[in-house]
């Protein structure tokens, strides 16, 4: 049974995960890459979360990869507009 804290959570994540990455595409629409991918990457602990979760309870790997994948590409948009 789930605790009052973790149905909050599990809205929290839901809400962030469509906010952020959103946010990161209008962003990079609006020809403001930097805080595009700030944004992105913002999602991505919750992508992360909620694709782990979606692997052990339903197998559904391939989603987890692809967070995995994002989360280092989306890194290397911020070293590289940020930090290079």
């Amino acid at each position: 049974m789930e605790s009052k804290a973790q149905r909050i959570w599990e809205v929290v994540v839901q809400i962030c995960i469509p906010f952020f990455t959103i946010l990161g595409f209008l962003l990079v629409s609006l020809k403001q890459p930097g805080y595009g991918v700030i944004s992105s990457l913002a999602s991505q602990p919750f992508w992360l979360y909620s694709s782990y979760r979606s692997w052990k309870k339903a197998d559904q790997l391939g989603m987890f990869i692809n967070s995995i994948l994002a989360t280092i590409i989306f890194t290397f948009g911020v070293i590289n507009y940020w930090f290079i």
